[in-house]
């Protein structure tokens, strides 16, 4: 086996966080489309959450069992596959003709995205030795966040020039490019100790974790204490309460629980879910305050969320700064730079115009970097090199959970928030029109549009509740932020006490011929 580091590794890493942008930019370039849908596909407020969920769910539910398959079948080809999957699913969302086959598109999408992320870091944390690890990583995470900022500006450009569809073909082109890259220059990698597969240990993570998110995904529509929120939650709890006894008691566990123990992989994932709370959730209700209260464009709304941009420079910087003071101060300090944005976000209303979201979008974007880099390579340094796919969709797991539970907790804030604050500006009105524009403001000001001249103060009563929702839901993101912020700092290791990566060989690839 080669101790010597993959000669190629940097052009590697570029290919990688490539195939991860169309990941990053699908989740939040389709939040400007969902104006539109509205519109085109008159989608209700609950087929709206499922479009964007739907992939979440799927997402989710297979990381776990997809990180594993590709630790022991071959990280490039799981790689190669998620891509294959995501650019035909991506095809059949961009002429879906109606909501639920919009929703089933979507959750197609989910299937390849389950393959491609883990992959990807996995990859990452295999080729590259311990002492350029966590520069990489950084780097990975710094063009991945690209993909989140660049999604709301592409997307809005695309609605300005062609159909909603072409948000989703725009991920062809960069598939196409990532594959050629893929397959010229990523080796391939997998444990070269693979243990037999875990059947069980799979169907039960898959089952558990998408009743959570289920959960998570209908409480804002069905109510928190719903007999079907509850029974999802209760379903998730005992079936991952059993994953957990399956995986103690298993010869050959598909999650090793002790990797639970090491407070730098339990902390630092705790971080990632919380830092992704945050972020689905505020960009979520920002895309809706952009175009429904300041009047702008989805390409001008788009153009706005790029001062979230300052990620990218977080990352790097913050990958140098644990060099020096370590990982928990870091950690800490981008969760509580977070939390201030938010809070500066909060205090916006309907006359505050887009300066203040522009600077503290700024802010939001350095903690965010700050937090992500050093916390995912905290994760990844924790855990043996051979179980990189594992940790890697336990990584990406908190990820997503974090950014479902972020969409439901501050969609259903929001939601309940807005629905009493515009009450008695809806009591004249019909009760069918009263409880469309209760549901939500772009309801409330298409309604306006076709009452004559009692319209005007509609629309101005739901862009003022609208505001005061907005600032209810942002607070208790900036709440969750802080909580991170303080678990890091309580129980985030500043440096590894000696990794099982840093005992292991820097490089365990079985490599394709290269020439």
């Amino acid at each position: 086996m080669s101790q010597q580091p993959y000669s190629r590794r940097w052009m590697a890493l570029a290919v990688l966080a490539l195939s991860l942008v169309v990941i990053g930019m699908d989740n939040t370039i389709l939040n400007v489309a969902l104006p539109t849908l509205v519109r085109d596909l008159r989608s209700t407020s609950s087929e709206l959450q499922w479009i964007v969920d739907s992939y979440v769910l799927v997402f989710a539910g297979l990381l776990l069992t997809m990180g594993a398959l590709g630790d022991r079948f071959g990280r490039k080809l799981a790689l190669v596959a998620g891509m294959i999957i995501f650019a035909l699913a991506s095809a059949g969302s961009a002429w879906a003709g109606s909501a639920e086959l919009l929703i089933a598109t979507r959750a197609a999408m989910g299937i390849g995205a389950a393959l491609i992320m883990p992959s990807t870091l996995s990859i990452i944390t295999d080729i590259f030795p311990p002492n350029e690890r966590g520069r990489a990583i950084a780097a990975w995470a710094a063009i991945a966040g690209l993909g989140i900022v660049a999604g709301p500006v592409i997307g809005g450009w695309l609605l300005e020039h062609f159909w909603w569809g072409s948000v989703f073909l725009v991920n062809l082109p960069i598939i196409s490019v990532a594959l050629a890259g893929g397959f010229a220059l990523v080796p391939e990698s997998r444990d070269p100790q693979a243990t037999p597969l875990d059947p069980i240990g799979a169907a039960l993570s898959i089952a558990g974790l998408s009743a959570l998110v289920f959960g998570i995904i209908e409480a804002p529509e069905n109510g928190w204490t719903d007999g079907v929120t509850l029974l999802a939650f209760g379903l998730a709890a005992v079936l991952l309460a059993t994953f957990v006894v399956w995986e103690l008691r298993s010869k050959h566990p598909m999650l090793r629980i002790s990797f639970f123990r090491e407070p730098r992989f339990t902390a630092a994932s705790i971080a990632i879910t919380l830092v992704f709370f945050a972020l689905f959730g505020t960009i979520f209700v920002l895309t809706q305050h952009l175009q429904f209260v300041l009047g702008y464009s989805a390409l001008e709304a788009g153009f706005r969320v790029t001062p979230m941009a300052t990620l990218v420079m977080g990352a790097p910087l913050a990958a140098r700064m644990v060099e020096r003071i370590g990982t928990k101060v870091v950690v800490t300090a981008g969760l509580t730079v977070v939390a201030i944005a938010l809070w500066l976000i909060s205090g916006v209303d309907v006359n505050s115009g887009y300066a203040p979201l522009a600077w503290a979008l700024a802010l939001m974007g350095l903690g965010m970097g700050g937090t992500m880099a050093p916390a995912t390579d905290s994760i990844m340094g924790s855990l043996p090199l051979a179980k990189a796919g594992v940790g890697s969709a336990m990584n990406d797991t908190t990820r997503m959970v974090g950014g479902a539970l972020g969409v439901a907790v501050i969609g259903s804030v929001l939601s309940s928030s807005y629905g009493h604050a515009i009450a008695p500006a809806v009591s004249n009105l019909p009760a069918r029109a009263a409880s469309a524009a209760s549901d939500s403001v772009g309801a409330a000001l298409n309604i306006a549009g076709h009452i004559g001249p009692r319209g005007s103060e509609l629309a101005q009563a739901a862009r003022i509740s609208f505001v005061e929702s907005m600032g209810d839901a942002v607070l208790v993101a900036a709440g969750i932020a802080l909580l991170g912020a303080v678990i890091a700092l309580l129980f985030l290791p500043a440096r590894p006490r000696g990794s099982a990566t840093q005992l292991e060989p820097a490089h365990n690839l079985e490599t394709i011929p290269t020439h």
